[in-house]
């Protein structure tokens, strides 16, 4: 007889970015000056993310268009990259994440891609320690999540090899 398993997923809702705490603020601030370097020039969708590590360091990524699409990387896979190839033994605290369509000033809702929620729950394995994650949510609001595990439940991991 099948039985039901229950997941929960937790987030907290900020109605405005002053309400977030310094650090998760200033997190969001390099995440939206990351979205300006951004290279989008075919979805004109310019996407952000900032990474700080237990030393302090603020990572930096946007997403990298190509023309064969494929081969093109997301902002939380550019940003995660970094931190891995230049800071190895630093453990990530927390990555914000933002969007904007090009020539507008409003930042817009943006949640980690499939692919993006999979590596950023390499890393938070590897570490063996929860990543926050800050996502701007439109409208001047902000969602939050203690861990990528609320983000990807069901996550394929080394467990499963």
């Amino acid at each position: 007889m099948p039985w039901k398993l229950a997941l929960n997923t937790f987030f907290y809702v900020y109605d405005h970015e002053n309400e977030l705490d310094i650090d998760t603020f200033k997190l969001l601030l390099s995440a939206r000056q990351a979205a300006e370097n951004a290279y989008a020039p075919y979805s004109n969708f310019f996407v952000g993310a900032a990474i700080l590590l237990e030393n302090g360091a603020i990572v930096k990524g946007s997403n990298q268009e190509n023309a064969a699409y494929p081969s093109g990387l997301c902002a939380e896979r550019t940003a995660i990259f970094a931190a891995g190839s230049n800071y190895p033994t630093q453990k990530i605290l927390m990555v914000a994440i933002t969007a904007k369509r090009k020539n507008e000033s409003l930042f817009l809702a943006a949640n980690p891609c499939g692919a993006c929620r999979q590596v950023l729950s390499e890393y938070e394995n590897k570490q063996n320690q929860p990543i926050k994650v800050i996502m701007e949510a439109g409208n001047g609001k902000v969602y939050t999540c203690d861990s990528v595990n609320m983000l990807l439940p069901l996550k394929f991991s080394s467990g499963n090899l």
